[in-house]
């Protein structure tokens, strides 16, 4: 049944990034879905067709905001303007969430069109702290960061990948946003065990989870190398790893990322219907082994 949630509470139901080929149905259909999200930087205009549609929306769904220009992992100062945009965008839309990357994406030359990743260093944690602290102290909310698809791993790293984010959580209070996805990119390129690693990473924050598709490839060596393309549907062994996280954590809200070659409405909200439907099958399996215990 459809929610209207003026206070923009995200509920543990399923969600899709809004796109503009789609936002002229949505807006028709008003179609029973838990919740959009946004990338920041693509409503930070003053006005025009895309804030429109989104505030028509917004009467109707709770959003998630998330952003992507950040740059939270970069040794430089944050870009106070940016995040000031931020802080207007939420003001007007009153999301239910905010998130960003563990990611950098400035240099000395601009703005880099890509999120690449951090060695997991002290310096790296102390930074990392630092920029958290400051957002949610502008931002007057808590944010949420997301765990990095990752492709290699840095030499000088003194700590794996699950007990900095953990740190991080610790030290900032931040929340975490659980990217599936990215942990299963990042353990079949890594050679890392993607169950462990969701046993291992600190579920009491997560308060978001992303699913989204991925492209095969290979290295140099014929050795499986994926590539985070949100191009695609949800693939079999991501959505088995989901179920296993929806097992550890319960429902939780859960986005479907499909950022390119974006599909048909019908076709993107069916991947938003087979989450809700593991949030489900889960839970009732859980509640049966409660009652047989």
């Amino acid at each position: 049944m459809l929610q209207h949630r003026k206070d923009g509470t995200i509920p543990a139901r399923a969600g899709v990034g809004l796109k503009p080929s789609h936002c002229r149905e949505i807006v028709a259909s008003k179609p029973d879905i838990g919740f959009f999200e946004v990338h920041a930087e693509n409503y930070m205009g003053g006005g025009g067709p895309p804030h429109r549609y989104l505030t028509s929306i917004r009467e109707h769904y709770p959003l998630s905001l998330h952003g992507v220009g950040l740059s939270i992992g970069a040794d430089r100062p944050l870009d106070r303007g940016h995040l000031a945009r931020i802080r207007l965008l939420i003001d007007r839309y009153q999301p239910g969430l905010f998130s960003e990357h563990l990611a950098w994406s400035t240099h000395d030359a601009g703005f880099l069109n890509d999120l690449l990743p951090v060695p997991y260093t002290a310096e790296t944690l102390q930074r990392v702290s630092d920029h958290i602290d400051q957002v949610q102290e502008v931002l007057g909310r808590q944010m949420l960061l997301e765990n990095p698809s990752t492709y290699l791993a840095f030499a000088e790293s003194t700590y794996v990948e699950t007990d900095f984010i953990a740190e991080v959580a610790k030290r900032t209070g931040c929340g975490l946003l659980l990217d599936v996805n990215n942990v299963f990119v990042a353990s079949t390129n890594q050679q890392w065990d993607p169950f462990a690693y969701i046993d291992s990473y600190p579920l009491a924050h997560v308060q978001e989870i992303h699913l989204a598709g991925f492209t095969r490839e290979e290295d140099e060596k014929a050795r499986p190398l994926l590539i985070d393309t949100h191009n695609r549907p949800v693939d079999r062994p991501v959505w088995e790893l989901y179920a296993y996280a929806i097992g550890r954590l319960g429902p939780v809200p859960t986005l479907i990322e499909w950022d390119a070659d974006v599909p048909s409405w019908r076709e993107l909200h069916a991947e938003a219907e087979r989450a809700e439907a593991i949030m489900l099958a889960v839970g009732q399996q859980e509640m049966r082994h409660a009652a047989a215990g």
